[in-house]
């Protein structure tokens, strides 16, 4: 039997099963799919960062790309974010810089002179920028496989094809039904991101986090070299990056349902062209490559936080994170383990991201969330 089961294989679920079983315990993952990293994890746009305003969010990114640095599948590159700060949002912003700075991690604050050194753009309404230089990109499946490796190297058995049908509390131990039979374990994980609040169900539970679709646009190859950082104009949420010759771009839309909605909003893309080109003119030479563009799902709570730690007896939760599991799973993945090993996380306080916030009407605003 084993000690713990851990649904999902993404980078969140993979970093804690890894985790689990270099503790010593025996782990078994299941996963609905016919392979890892096939939700979020595989269709995010790879992003790392420390320019959060939350601390907690800063410190699980911090500890997360200093693990990654280390993971030669991880593909680590600070190729840097960069923050373009609208007058209005001058005063939040030097928050966020303080809260970032207090925690010893790296983040500059550059004039707009300076910023243009990073990418070119329009200055009207802004007032600064702020540059993360360890801040950049990761290989998320890359990183996912090696966790796995990893955790098949340490005893746990990683299954496939084999979600999660129902499951419930019975003589201390949660018994799950599978469609190839039931397994049963002292502790359940889910880690299961965008489909959260649907396994709860399966649980009984109500657990707030709900898929919301979001889209990542490619360019055609540019007519000019360029390695600009993932640059955020805070003033609309737009949003760019270099993918070696091309550009990806994007933009959050306020008024997407909540859901499963799938495939390219195509109405999606004027809207989001028509603040990028504000701010980024030289973007009206690119040509637009459908065929490399995607969408995905981030996995939204009602402050945009993650939901972290025990929420029943023998059972936590590590999901919600509302477009950052990829550049937080590693730390995350260490936490989840030492709930479960000490009955509570001692290397960060995720006090601030537990479920009960919610119950107790504690929401967190993070001012980070692109």
């Amino acid at each position: 039997m084993p000690d713990a089961l851990v649904v999902g294989a993404g980078i969140v679920g993979a970093a804690c099963a890894y985790r689990l079983a270099e503790a010593g315990l025996r782990v078994r993952l299941l996963e609905k799919e016919a392979t890892f990293a096939q939700g979020s994890t595989g269709r995010s746009a790879a992003g790392v960062r420390v320019q959060f305003s939350e601390p907690l969010n800063v410190l699980l990114s911090y500890h997360s790309i200093l693990e990654y640095q280390g993971i030669p599948e991880a593909g680590y590159r600070p190729m840097g974010y960069l923050f373009l700060v609208p007058e209005g949002l001058r005063e939040a912003q030097e928050e966020a810089l303080a809260t970032q700075r207090a925690l010893g991690v790296p983040v500059e604050k550059l004039s707009l002179k300076e910023a243009q050194g990073h990418v070119p753009f329009r200055e009207e309404g802004l007032a600064y920028a702020t540059y993360g230089p360890m801040d950049g990109v990761i290989d998320p499946h890359g990183v996912t496989a090696y966790y796995l490796r990893e955790a098949r190297r340490l005893g746990a058995e990683v299954r496939f094809f084999e979600p999660l049908i129902s499951a419930h509390r019975e003589k201390g131990l949660w018994r799950v039904r599978t469609p190839k039979g039931e397994v049963e374990a002292p502790f359940l994980l889910l880690c299961t991101g965008a489909w959260t609040g649907e396994v709860g169900k399966r649980l009984g539970l109500e657990i707030p986090i709900a898929p919301v679709r979001r889209m990542v646009f490619a360019t055609g190859p540019a007519p000019f070299s360029h390695a600009f950082p993932l640059t955020i104009d805070l003033a609309t949420g737009f949003y760019l990056r270099s993918e070696g010759p091309r550009v990806l771009l994007g933009r959050s839309n306020p008024d997407e349902p909540p859901g499963f909605q799938e495939g390219m909003d195509w109405g999606w893309l004027g809207p989001t062209l028509e603040a990028g080109l504000s701010r980024f003119p030289f973007l009206e030479g690119l040509t637009l490559d459908r065929k490399a563009s995607w969408w995905g799902y981030y996995e939204m709570t009602p402050d945009a936080n993650p939901i972290l730690g025990f929420v029943e007896e023998g059972l936590l939760v590590a999901a919600g994170f509302s477009g950052h599991g990829v550049q937080q799973a590693a730390m995350v993945g260490r936490l989840m383990a030492e709930e479960v090993v000490h009955g509570e996380a001692r290397s960060l306080d995720i006090s601030p991201f537990r479920l009960e916030r919610f119950q107790k009407g504690a929401l967190l605003r993070e001012r980070g969330i692109v």
